[in-house]
């Protein structure tokens, strides 16, 4: 039997059934709140020692409960292992700045070994999460160089900046190919697809929406004195605007792009529902304090997911379990004692 959403697609071998499924996370705020709370007061408890199983704890109730195909994805990090990996990281943090304080050349240098060591680091971290995320016991793989690395974190973004913005758009798709390029599921991988035109009308669009408003403003508030008065609202409002629709179009160009093999993904999120969560989250964590930044996590979250479908050809079970490997956690936590991951 055919499921309503699916259809048959007949290619020169035999033919494979589409199929549209759904990203589905099935978290709740409350839930979510009392794992949230109780990490945070375990953590300033024991000095810090229990963030690596507050960390392993938060990802694995995001994970458990995100589902495709009605299966949901698995987080397979071992406290201990990370624990061991921030302990490293912090004793590195600590000697630079002891360094950098009685040794300032020392420190100068340890900061030059540390720039060119980014790169490094961040593919470790990249790896590593990929390493420990599973979905139907298949863990994700990512294998990048050193040199695209660097390109990606460093050369790019200079470029754009030298070219006053206009290879922004470039920087930003060359950093996307790197990560989904050289990621996996099992031995299978990712491909992107995204021009430099994609992210450029994003860009464009974003410039031609400021500069018509923007004029028209000023040009009332010059000649209308008392408009002055409202005009900090509507600017608040267009720089609101214009960075919801940037996140709502990276996003949905992102998915568009990205494929496994034959199986494609897409993103439907729309700059009304992005901004309306935005603000329900930022009302109700504003009123409590804080204390909603749980549920905000995961009402955000829902809404991603809804808006995200594969397009699956054939059966997800095809796929086969990379060979084994052991990948350290000290990327992922040198990459967040140092701020650069």
């Amino acid at each position: 039997e055919v499921p309503e959403n699916a259809s048959i697609t007949h290619g020169a071998g035999a033919p494979k059934q589409t199929s549209i499924l759904n990203f589905e996370f099935r978290g709740d705020g409350m839930e979510y709140f009392k794992i949230w709370i109780v990490n945070i007061l375990l953590t300033i408890v024991t000095l810090g020692i229990y963030s690596a199983w507050a960390t392993v704890r938060n990802n694995r109730y995001f994970y458990s409960n995100l589902y495709l195909e009605n299966t949901n994805f698995r987080y397979l990090a071992d406290p201990i292992t990370i624990l061991k990996g921030r302990i490293i990281a912090i004793v590195a943090f600590i000697a630079y700045y002891v360094a950098s304080i009685y040794a300032p050349i020392v420190g100068v240098m340890i900061a030059i070994a540390l720039v060119f060591a980014i790169p490094y680091f961040v593919n470790q971290s990249v790896a590593f999460t990929n390493r420990m995320s599973a979905y139907k016991n298949i863990q994700f793989r990512f294998k990048g160089s050193y040199g695209e690395a660097f390109m990606v974190i460093y050369i790019w973004p200079l470029l754009g900046i030298l070219t006053l913005g206009i290879l922004y758009p470039l920087a930003i798709l060359k950093a996307n190919e790197y990560f989904v390029r050289n990621s996996a599921y099992g031995t299978t991988q990712f491909d992107f697809k995204a021009t430099y035109k994609d992210y450029g009308m994003i860009f464009l669009t974003m410039i031609g929406i400021a500069l018509a408003i923007g004029i028209p403003m000023g040009l009332l508030t010059y000649l209308v004195p008392t408009f002055a008065m409202i005009s900090p609202v509507v600017i608040f409002a267009v720089y609101f605007g214009l960075f919801v629709y940037f996140m709502v179009s990276m996003t949905n160009v992102f998915y568009a792009s990205l494929s496994l093999v034959e199986h494609k993904f897409d993103a439907k999120l729309t700059v009304t529902g992005q901004a309306k969560v935005i603000l329900i989250n930022l009302f109700f964590t504003i009123i409590t304090l804080g204390l909603y930044l749980p549920a905000a996590k995961v009402r955000m979250t829902k809404y991603i997911c809804s808006c995200i479908t594969m397009h699956a050809q054939g059966s997800l079970d095809t796929f086969t379990a990379a060979e084994k490997e052991n990948i350290s956690a000290l990327g992922e936590e040198m990459g967040q004692v140092f701020d650069f991951a």
